[in-house]
């Protein structure tokens, strides 16, 4: 089965029992059993749910990995993907991450004993000076949040192979639709389903995947013995977001395109930060790795005043934290997502104070640069 025709059955065949159509909600906490140590396969719903065991199935299918643990955020899912380490194990990431796993690592996790090193993984033989003795896992994002930066997955998972270490990509911006690590040789995929897996601004939920048993293993005891885990009413809105997936992805590209291409040529944008512009200097390596671009801009408009101007005159466009939803969103990365990371590093990556981030929706093409054409 192709893309489309997984998204849409795999996990989701009609219920046995009564022939519905849609998977069944299970709003429970915990199963009847037969007798003592006799039981239908289900204990306790933070172990396990007949709608979370669904949406997990059909993710797994979606990434092309061997299985999928479903977590109740983007951070809980990465916060469950570093404890596959140990006190003592070294940790490369991509210096451009998203500001809240910058601050799980340099906040929380450093704390136990692991260290972080954060490095430009748009040049792979960084990525190879940089590996250590005790490097035990290469994370990296891409395209990045918010600089839209592109890794080459295939390469880095090879380094990390090679230093024995887990290789992992958040491919939150992409969707498993987009882009697909696993395929391309990584070990974890991880994802904020809060965005695009969710698609309707209306869940927060987290996923990783993986291709390993062995690592699925390890990460099926964490989900259950940590128990940051969804509700399944959050993973019943990801099996129905997943009948959409392809449709909406296809709608985010096309209408990002377009808009990207439109706010390169306009005198009050500085600079356009996205991968599908041939200007984007890894346009082609975006091109071999992804079926599209997805919906993602940032745009520097060179100051706070500037920024603050064009998000208060936008209406389509919603100042809003998060990204993903059907409707259009803007961020400012310097006040939203990226405030934990230090001055120095976001002004070297290029988070100014002018920079804002577009979530392109699925709305009228036209009428969504018409709202930026009166904002600018």
């Amino acid at each position: 089965m192709k893309f489309s025709t997984k998204a849409i059955h795999v996990g989701q065949e009609p219920d046995e029992q009564t022939g519905a159509v849609t998977v069944p909600l299970y709003q429970t906490s915990t199963y009847a059993q037969e007798e003592i140590g006799k039981h239908k396969g289900w204990e306790y719903a933070r172990t396990q749910n007949p709608t979370r065991s669904r949406w997990e199935q059909c993710l797994t299918s979606m990434e092309g990995g061997v299985a999928s643990f479903a977590f109740a955020s983007g951070m809980a899912a990465i916060d469950a993907t570093l404890r596959l380490l140990s006190s003592g194990d070294h940790v490369l990431m991509a210096e451009d991450m998203y500001g809240g796993t910058f601050r799980l690592a340099e906040r929380v996790l450093s704390r136990f004993g692991l260290t972080f090193s954060y490095i430009d993984m748009r040049d792979v033989g960084n990525v190879e000076s940089s590996v250590l003795p005790n490097t035990r896992m290469i994370f990296t994002e891409t395209p990045t949040n918010p600089m839209m930066s592109i890794s080459d997955i295939g390469a880095i998972s090879e380094i990390a192979r090679k230093a024995g270490a887990f290789s992992v990509v958040d491919n939150t911006f992409a969707s498993p639709y987009l882009q697909r690590p696993l395929e391309l040789g990584a070990d974890v995929v991880v994802h904020s389903a809060t965005k695009y897996l969710g698609g309707h601004s209306d869940l927060v939920h987290g996923i990783v995947a993986t291709r390993h048993h062995h690592i699925a293993d390890q990460l099926k005891f964490l989900q259950n013995a940590a128990g940051a885990v969804p509700g399944p009413f959050e993973c019943w809105l990801c099996l129905r977001s997943a009948k959409t997936l392809h449709v909406r992805m296809d709608r985010h590209s096309e209408n990002a395109l377009r808009i990207a291409a439109w706010l390169e040529q306009h005198p009050g944008v500085i600079k356009v930060y996205y991968p599908g512009l041939h200007s984007h200097p890894q346009h082609e390596l975006a091109k071999q790795q992804m079926n599209g671009f997805g919906g993602m801009i940032s745009i520097d408009l060179g100051s706070m005043e500037r920024a603050v101007e064009v998000t208060k005159k936008l209406k389509i466009f919603c100042l809003a934290e998060s990204l993903g939803g059907a409707e259009s969103l803007v961020c400012h990365p310097v006040t939203m997502t990226h405030g934990s990371v230090p001055l120095e590093q976001r002004l070297r990556l290029g988070i100014t104070d002018g920079l804002i981030r577009l979530s392109v929706g699925i709305e009228d093409i036209d009428d969504l640069i018409t709202d930026l054409a009166e904002a600018l």
